[in-house]
């Protein structure tokens, strides 16, 4: 599981079990060694290209110290909101040619939503509670 961090995000609130990350933020180095305290498993680290050209340099020293892996992606827009169970019973519904105004009535997700999330997203982030998960791609 891969979750999203800045500065605001309270490192109590990630999971111990985490093995990546993604930098939304530059973090302080304080807040990197709450991380690394926390996250015993962390293996790796991503962020945007402006988000490492910010962050301090004493962080990704003790990244590299240890061993933690340091990579650069983009992950745009927003994360959806809709519960992952739900979204799962709306897109194997679709799946199953039922009506999107059926499906709209029964999981009570917009038609327009349903719509656009089986035909054009690309969408691989889901917010869950306060903390954003990257959903592995299936490639």
């Amino acid at each position: 599981m891969r979750c999203s961090l800045n500065e605001k995000t309270n490192v109590r609130s990630l999971p111990t079990h985490t093995e990546e990350l993604h930098l939304v933020r530059p973090i302080s180095y304080k807040k990197a060694l709450a991380i690394l305290k926390r996250c015993k498993q962390l293996k790796t680290i991503t962020m945007s290209i402006s988000t490492y050209r910010r962050i301090p340099r004493k962080v990704l020293s003790l990244l590299k110290e240890r061993n933690i892996k340091v990579a650069i992606c983009e992950e745009r827009g927003r994360p959806i909101g809709i519960p992952l169970e739900k979204l799962k019973i709306a897109i194997e519904m679709r799946r199953d040619f039922r009506p999107l105004r059926e499906i709209e009535h029964i999981t009570g997700i917009p038609k327009s939503t349903i719509h656009y999330l089986v035909k054009y997203s690309a969408k691989r982030k889901v917010k869950k509670g306060n903390v954003i998960i990257h959903l592995k791609s299936a490639g």
